[in-house]
C-alpha cells in the first residue's frame, strides 16, 4: 500500500491528524492481540520461515524472501513460497502457474515468487501450508504473514526499512504500525535492517543487514529514461535509477498494485516517445501488464543483497 504522507509528517497538521485517528489504532492493535490469543496454529510437515514486518507498505520483504528461497534451494531443499496474493481475485489455496495465471487472478508478487520456485497463494495460510506439504515442500518461505497466527513458524524475521523505520510510531490508521514494536519484536528471531539501520526497541535476537539493488541493467546506464511505478514507494525506484547512472527525464507514480489500463500505458508511451526516452518500470509492475502493453516497456529487476554471509548462514542453519 502507499503510505499516507502524515504517517511520517512532522508538521502540526500531520501530527493532529494522527492524534485524531489514534483511537482507531488502539482498536487495530487490540484486534491483532485477540487473533494471537485465539489462534490454534497449524503445524506443517515442512519447516517454516516467515519474512514479515511491523509496518504497512513496502520494506523489501519480497526480494528478501526470494533471496532466502534461492539460498535454501541451493542447499538442496525443496522450497515453496507461501503468500496471501494481495490484489488477486483467487483466494486459493492455489499453486501458481506462471504461464497461465495473471496478476489480476493471483496478485503481482506471487508471479515474481513463482518465477523462482513453487508458489502457493492462500488467504487462509494454514490451508496454503497444507497444500505446500502436498507439494512435498521441505521449507515454506512465507512472504509476509508475521501477524498471521494460523501457522506455527520455525523462524520469524522482521524487516525494518532504514529510511522510514516505524514512521510516527502509531498504529494503523494513525500510523504505519501493524502492532506495538516491543510486542512484535518479542516474537521475532531476527531483525533485518534494509538499506541501513534504524532505531528499534531493545531486542535480544539476531540483527542482520541487507540492501535492495537494481540488478542486471548496465545497458541503461547513461540512457534517457521515463520511469513509472505503482509500488509502495515509487520515489525509491526512481532514485535507484539515478544512482545507477541513468538520466530519468520523466516519471509517473501510481497507487500500489495499480491495475494499469490500456489508456494508462498509451499515455506513458506517448510521453516517453516525446522525450526520446526508454519507458521503464519495476518487475512487479511489469507482471501486471498484458502482453500487448508490455511491448516497448522495459522491466528493471531488483534483488536483495545479504550482508555478512556468516551471520546469514548461521541463522538459516537452523532450518537446514
Amino acid at each position: 500500500m502507499r503510505a499516507p504522507k502524515f504517517w511520517n509528517a512532522r508538521e502540526l497538521s500531520g501530527r493532529a491528524l494522527a492524534t485524531a485517528l489514534s483511537p482507531f489504532g488502539v482498536l487495530y492493535g487490540l484486534s491483532v492481540r485477540i487473533k494471537q490469543r485465539g489462534a490454534r496454529p497449524f503445524r506443517p510437515k515442512a519447516r517454516v520461515i516467515c519474512v514479515g514486518n511491523l509496518t504497512a507498505g513496502g520494506s523489501g520483504k519480497t526480494p528478501l524472501a526470494i533471496a532466502l528461497g534461492q539460498i535454501l534451494a541451493g542447499h538442496g531443499r525443496r522450497v515453496v513460497f507461501l503468500t496471501r496474493g494481495y490484489g488477486g481475485r483467487n483466494a486459493g489455496p492455489l499453486k501458481i502457474e506462471v504461464d497461465t495465471h495473471t496478476a489480476g487472478e493471483v496478485g503481482d508478487e506471487p508471479l515474481l515468487l513463482a518465477s523462482v520456485a513453487t508458489t502457493v497463494v492462500a488467504r487462509d495460510r494454514a490451508k496454503g501450508a497444507a497444500l505446500a506439504d502436498e507439494l512435498n515442500a521441505e521449507i515454506i518461505v512465507m512472504d509476509d504473514g508475521f501477524q498471521n497466527f494460523s501457522i506455527e513458524k520455525d523462524l520469524s524475521l522482521v524487516v525494518v526499512d532504514a529510511e522510514t523505520g516505524f514512521g510516527n510510531g502509531r498504529l494503523i490508521p494513525a500510523g504505519p504500525l501493524r502492532e506495538n514494536p516491543s510486542t512484535g519484536l518479542a516474537r521475532a528471531d531476527a531483525v533485518v535492517f534494509m538499506n541501513g539501520e534504524a532505531d528499534i526497541p531493545e531486542f535480544d535476537g539476531e540483527t542482520l543487514r541487507a540492501r535492495i539493488e537494481l540488478a542486471g541493467c548496465p545497458s541503461l546506464q547513461g540512457k534517457k529514461l521515463f520511469a513509472f511505478a505503482g509500488i509502495g514507494r515509487p520515489e525509491k525506484f526512481f532514485g535507484s535509477l539515478r544512482e545507477m547512472g541513468a538520466s530519468v527525464v520523466g516519471r509517473h507514480s501510481f497507487p500500489d498494485h495499480h491495475n494499469f489500463s490500456a489508456d494508462d500505458i498509451e499515455r506513458l508511451k506517448t510521453r516517453a516517445d516525446a522525450l526520446n526516452a526508454f519507458l521503464v518500470t519495476t518487475e512487479k509492475d511489469f507482471v501486471r501488464l498484458d502482453a500487448e502493453a508490455r511491448e516497448g516497456v522495459f522491466p528493471v529487476p531488483v534483488r536483495a543483497v545479504l550482508d555478512d554471509a556468516v551471520a546469514w548462514s548461521r541463522l538459516l542453519g537452523r532450518l537446514v
